[in-house]
Order: C-alpha cells, then structure tokens, then sequence
C-alpha cells in the first residue's frame, strides 16, 4: 500500500499544471500535424512539464467548424487550425477563399506576414473572445484534376467539378463554363469513380490523400487558389496562462512556423513527383491569366451584393505587390 501511495503521489507531483488541446482535420503525415508535434515537444520540454499538449489529428474531434466551436466555448479543444471556415463567425475571413486574388507564394507571404496579415489576425480576436494567431501555415495551390487536359477556360465547359460548398467557389467555376457541384471531401472519390462528377480541385496534398490518382489522369495547375492557414489558440485560453508561459507559447509558435515551412517546401516537391510516378499527367501551360479575369469578374458581382464587405480587404491585397 504504502509503494501504491508513494507512485500515485509521484504522478500527482509531476502532473502538468496546464493542459492544452490541439485539434485538426489532417492526416500525421501532413506538415501541420508535423508542426503541431514540434510545438508540443517544445512546449513541454521548455515548460519543464508544466504544460502538458495533446493532439487529435484526422477530425477526431469533429469538423473544422466543430473544432472552433468547441475552442470558443471552453468545449475541450484550445487550439485549432483554422483559415477560411472562421468566416461563419468573422465574414471578412471570406477573403482567404477567394480566387487568384493572391498570384504568388511571395505575394502570400507580403499579405500574410505584413499589415493586412495583422489586420486579419486582429479581426481573430473578435474583441478578446476568439483566437490569438500564434503562427501562420502557407498552403499549397489548388490545382483542377480531370481526365482531359484543362488549359483554357473552354476546355471547363459543362464539366461537372465537386468544389467546397463557397458561394465564392461556386461563383467562379461558373464564371469558368463549369457545372460546380459541392459534396464533402470523403464522397469525392467515389463520385469520380461512379461518373457522377468528372473533376475536382484541390492542393497536391489532397490530391494524394484522397487517391485521386486512381481515378483522374490530368493534373492540370490552374493554382486557383492561394492562402494560407491559421494555428491559433482560443484567447479564453491563453489569458489562462501565467506570463511566462503566455511567452513561451508565443516563441514556439514562431519557430514553428519557420520548422512547419521548410516542411511544406519540401513536401510539395516530393507530392509532385509522388503524383507524377502515380501516373499523373502535369497540364504546366495552363492559360492562368484567362482563368484570373473570369474569377475577377466573378467576384466583382459578388462585391456589389452580399460580398461588398470582402472589398476594402479585396483592393488592399490587390495593391500589394
């Protein structure tokens, strides 16, 4: 009795004061996970264990939107990574979903790293009851699979495309002549299979964890749609935290995001060669600029009605160069 007492009082005395809770909707292999186990073992190593991180990758613990749902309300979830879905809550994160509105990764990184990045991460916050930003992800281009070669707006003509379901999407790939037809991303590779879509779009990294490869033949790099991702912890949260500590997570999170970087870049290089030697065909010569005027065009119209909120961010990013 008297050892039993001795080894449940050891674990009592090195129990972590603090817990946190990293939820996602990516697979271990994805630079994210990747990048939310760096900061767990940081934190804890550099916290001498008063900070205890746990993880639950593969929307374990429910949708994106669930995620941030809980995050917000003190559900058990304390950080999330998070971009474009946060607009069910701050409709100006609706700009991270448009279209060809960022042209390049430098671009990205000018918009995410410089003032619209901090105006945008300020609108996180929502008045001290969201996010606090600790680090941003830059995601891969999505890019239009199919099984014909996709090079001009043309060629997109009543194709029946699955895209998210983005009023902002679906907008634009009719602007392209195509038939957008929104279905969650598990239904996707089946409905390829059966016929009942022809296309999707999606980064490389989806393109590979969704084994479209089977079943699509061209890669075609439209690049679409650029941006970037959000890890961010509830402000609830981190006000929770002694000074130090608040510190120490704001640290980690930067060095995260230079470690979860050089991931990425190397990650996409290894997924196109990967998708290449799957049997892939790369549509390189893609008419970008076609593709970019229908997209504006589309989004123009929507910023006149019910996007018109999106503009001062819209022409802010536009004159970023």
């Amino acid at each position: 009795m008297a050892l039993f007492l001795a080894l449940v009082m050891g674990v009592a005395a090195h129990a972590a004061d603090f817990n946190l809770t990293i939820a996602h909707i990516v697979d271990e292999a994805n630079s994210w996970h990747k990048a939310s186990v760096f900061f767990k073992d940081e934190i804890e190593k550099r916290s001498n264990g008063r900070i205890a991180v746990t993880i639950y990758p593969n929307s374990q613990l429910g949708s994106e939107i669930d995620q941030i749902q809980s995050a917000l309300t003190g559900g058990g979830v304390d950080i999330v990574i998070t971009g474009e879905s946060m607009m069910t809550y701050i409709p100006e994160l609706g700009i991270l979903g448009v279209p060809y509105l960022i042209t390049s990764d430098a671009h990205m990184e000018k918009v995410a790293g410089g003032e619209i990045g901090k105006e945008i991460e300020k609108l996180m916050m929502m008045d001290g009851e969201g996010f606090r930003c600790l680090a941003h992800f830059i995601r891969g281009p999505r890019n239009v699979t199919s099984n014909k070669p996709v090079r001009k707006p043309d060629d997109m003509k009543g194709m029946i495309i699955r895209t998210p379901a983005s009023t902002i999407t679906v907008a634009t790939f009719e602007a392209f002549g195509a038939k957008p037809t929104p279905m969650a991303f598990s239904e996707v590779f089946t409905s390829l299979q059966s016929g009942t879509i022809q296309a999707q779009e999606n980064p490389l990294a989806m393109i590979k964890t969704g084994n479209f490869y089977e079943v699509q033949k061209y890669l075609n790099k439209t690049e679409h749609l650029r941006t970037w991702i959000y890890f961010a912890i509830a402000e609830r949260t981190f006000k929770t935290l002694p000074a130090d500590l608040q510190k120490l997570v704001v640290e980690v999170g930067k060095e995260m995001q230079d470690y979860e970087r050089k991931l990425f870049v190397e990650g996409e290089t290894k997924l196109a060669d990967e998708l290449k030697a799957a049997g892939m065909t790369f549509v390189e010569d893609v008419d970008q600029a076609a593709f970019a005027k229908l997209a504006d065009g589309a989004m123009q119209k929507l910023m006149e009605g019910e996007y018109s909120y999106l503009k001062p961010l819209y022409e802010k990013i536009k004159a970023v160069k």
